[in-house]
């Protein structure tokens, strides 16, 4: 045996006794190279099972799972894991990181596009209901993200059977007489909605209707799904299997509702747009720029009481992510918790090849904070020469922004788009953050 087979066989050796410590629970193992690098991220209901399929004697991963995949394992030094609170999690998660750390054998969920949500329209007169991956800004209640579109609008053809409301995307208001001359469509005659538009229902009834909905998809729907077993039991007692087999299938689709994440948890900031020329103009403008400012780099701190403080910079290029551009950066300098210090130590290692002529600065930066964070890199930049960047920070209490040399801060409407644009990128930056460090406390897998 060759030098570079034992080396290799001692390696492969080396993992699966990693493995071996592995959970059987749900949740994403990550396969790193020799510096720690994620070359990859799985999701598996069964941790262990399915890390260890990659490294065991007897696996054929050419037949299996193609050339990719045997490049990326013979590249692989170590593995880890992150357990989950449940498969819909990990789902959910192994999304977000692919999209955070784009690890070079990912090609998957590496896009844009993102989970759908559920929408009610609760300031309309007559809420409709909608399956959508843009979400509005205002003016609706989420629910998701949801794992599958296909079965969120199986689930949606269920429910507006027994609460029958609208999925149309007409313009109904209350005060519109003309109403009751619209003839309505064929869901009102199968009896699958309501009719508002057709002035079948009061604008009362039909808001008890929502109320009652919303209720339904917070609430856990024991007491419905209890019902339904009854049913379907005693459908399979009087021997009518074809209702027993429709209650079972209502069921299921009525538990898949659980088959979703949490807006605070499970943020997809793709999914909310912005006019961004609009917003792009304005900036250039507010800043009296005589250029657009084309470049955005965002910058947060993260940390627990001062440990495994770490700061995230996302970098927006014409007002959308450019996920190439993102960076972590794990704090060396700072003692305790100190986000000026921290915010300067990022910086300085950010933009040190910028000072000296060998990258490029950025049209603008932004922080999160107010005046006294913007002083803190305003000293960072003293030191550097010629042209530098623009300066700003966003306080999230007020929601002020700051710019470096202006006075007085800038209060901007909350529909701005431009306001809409700098809290998209301060908050991104805050979520790479708090996502980053998340992993960093729960297991040491990023490099």
């Amino acid at each position: 045996m060759s030098m570079a087979s034992k080396l290799s066989k001692d390696r492969v050796e080396a993992i699966r006794e990693q493995i071996k410590e592995f959970p059987s629970s749900c949740g994403l193992y990550f396969i790193k190279d020799a510096n720690g690098t994620v070359l990859y991220i799985g999701k598996a209901k069964n941790l262990r099972s399915r890390a260890s399929s990659y490294f065991l004697p007897s696996a054929d991963l050419m037949e299996s799972r193609g050339p990719k995949i045997v490049e990326m394992v013979s590249n692989a030094h170590s593995v880890d894991y992150l357990e989950t609170k449940s498969e819909v999690d990990a789902i959910l998660q192994e999304a977000r990181l692919i999209k955070d750390i784009r690890p070079a054998y990912n090609s998957d969920l590496l896009d844009d596009k993102t989970f759908p949500y559920l929408e009610i329209t609760i300031k309309d007169d007559f809420p409709g209901l909608y399956v959508t991956r843009t979400p509005k800004q205002k003016g609706t209640k989420l629910f998701g993200p949801f794992t599958s579109g296909g079965e969120l609008r199986a689930v949606l053809v269920l429910l507006q059977k027994i609460y029958k409301f609208r999925t149309c995307k007409l313009d109904i208001k209350e005060d519109d007489d003309n109403r009751r001359f619209f003839r309505p469509c064929l869901l009102y005659s199968i009896k699958q909605c309501s009719g508002p538009c057709a002035k079948k229902i009061t604008k009362k009834a039909y808001r008890d209707i929502i109320s009652d909905l919303t209720k339904f998809l917070l609430s856990k729907r024991s007491i419905l799904l209890r019902d339904m077993k009854k049913k379907m039991a005693s459908a399979a007692q009087e021997l009518d299997y074809e209702r027993a087999a429709l209650l079972r299938d209502r069921i299921r689709l009525i538990e898949r509702l659980d088959n979703r994440g949490t807006l605070s948890e499970n943020v997809q900031p793709e999914a909310f747009t912005i006019d961004l020329s609009e917003a792009n103009e304005k900036l250039q403008k507010l800043l009296g720029a005589s250029e657009p400012i084309r470049t955005i780099e965002g910058f947060d701190i993260a940390h627990i009481s001062g440990s495994d403080m770490v700061g995230s910079l996302v970098k927006f290029i014409d007002g959308k992510p450019f996920k190439s551009g993102y960076r972590k950066f794990k704090i060396k300098t700072v003692d305790g918790v100190d986000d000026y210090a921290a915010l300067q130590e990022v910086l300085t290692r950010r933009y040190k090849y910028a000072a000296n002529g060998t990258e490029l600065w950025p049209d603008a930066i932004l922080i999160d904070g107010g005046k006294g964070q913007l002083s803190a890199i305003e000293k960072i930049f003293e030191q550097f020469k010629g042209p530098k960047p623009y300066l700003l920070s966003l306080a999230k209490k007020h929601e002020i922004i700051y710019v470096s040399g202006m006075d007085k801060p800038i209060k901007l409407p909350s529909n701005s788009s431009l306001r809409r644009l700098m809290q998209y990128i301060r908050d991104e930056a805050h979520r790479f953050a708090q996502h980053y460090h998340h992993v960093l406390r729960n297991k040491s897998v990023i490099k």
